[in-house]
């Protein structure tokens, strides 16, 4: 079994979240986060000239200034094999070193399961 297969419905969610925010809105990365109530937050890249952040940490900022108090979990969909040290630093600052965070190529199949610790 391919780690994809073994994700339970809700993380299934965030990935599929966070693959349409990568491809409605062309961008180099989408990502979702959970917080402990259930609510998930989407983003995709943010390139302006003044502001750049990765689809995580815009996923994880937009938990943060909707009142989310920790994550249960963070998905991001890129090419990259994994979630970077930045992003994963995000996911821990508010869900703490044991959040998982699932890195998912833009077919939606889950390369890493990773701590954010």
């Amino acid at each position: 079994m391919t780690l994809s297969t073994e994700l339970d419905p809700e993380d299934r969610k965030i990935i599929t979240l966070a693959r349409s925010a990568r491809a409605r809105n062309g961008v180099a990365e989408g990502a979702a986060v959970r917080d402990e109530t259930g609510r998930t937050y989407v983003a995709g890249t943010v390139e302006l000239d003044s502001l750049k952040l990765s689809a995580l940490r815009t996923a994880v900022a937009m938990a943060v200034a909707s009142g989310a108090k920790s994550l249960e979990a963070a998905a991001v969909v890129t090419d990259s094999s994994t979630a970077s040290a930045e992003d994963r630093a995000a996911v821990r600052d508010l869900g703490g070193a044991g959040t998982p965070v699932l890195v998912a190529g833009p077919d939606g199949e889950v390369r890493a399961r990773v701590a954010a610790g």
